[in-house]
C-alpha cells in the first residue's frame, strides 16, 4: 500500500512540472546566405538572407536571443529601419529589410537581413518561445 501511495504522489508531482522548454534554432550560413529555422528539432523554414558586405563583418558564433524590437531604428546608421529585430550580440540582429532584391547575397553592415514576412514570422516565433529558448548560430 505504501509503494502505491508513493507512486501516486510521484505521478502527481510529475504532472505538475512545467513542460520541457521549447527550442527555436536559427542557423545562418554565410557561404550560402541562408537561414534555416528549426523548432523543437524539426526544420520549419529556410530563407534567403543578406549578411555583411565587403568591409563589414557578421560575427560567427552562437548566442541566445537577447532582446526584441518590433519597430527598431538604427542609431548607428542614419535611423535606418530594422523592423522585427531580434538582437543576439550587442548591436547585431536578425531583422527585416525592404531591399528584398539583395537577399541571397552579402549586402548589410553586419546584421542578418530577411524578407519582411520572414522576419515577422521569426520575430513571432522568438516571442512565443522566449529569448532564452531561441538560439542564433552564424557559421561559414
Amino acid at each position: 500500500m505504501r509503494m502505491l501511495v508513493s507512486g501516486a504522489i510521484v505521478t502527481l508531482l510529475m504532472s505538475l512540472q512545467p513542460a520541457a522548454a521549447s527550442n527555436l534554432i536559427a542557423n545562418i550560413s554565410l557561404s550560402t546566405q541562408t537561414m534555416t529555422v528549426s523548432e523543437n528539432g524539426s526544420v520549419r523554414y529556410q530563407w534567403k538572407v543578406s549578411t555583411a558586405r565587403k568591409g563589414y563583418v557578421t560575427p560567427q558564433g552562437s548566442w541566445s536571443a537577447k532582446w526584441l524590437s518590433k519597430n527598431h531604428r538604427s542609431r548607428k546608421y542614419d535611423n535606418a529601419p530594422m523592423p522585427y529585430a531580434v538582437f543576439f550580440n550587442g548591436d547585431y540582429a536578425v531583422h527585416a529589410t525592404f531591399e528584398t532584391k539583395r537577399l541571397g547575397r552579402p549586402a548589410s553592415h553586419g546584421c542578418i537581413r530577411l524578407h519582411p514576412e520572414n522576419a515577422a514570422a521569426f520575430f513571432a516565433l522568438t516571442s512565443r518561445h522566449g529569448l532564452a529558448n531561441t538560439r542564433i548560430t552564424v557559421s561559414r
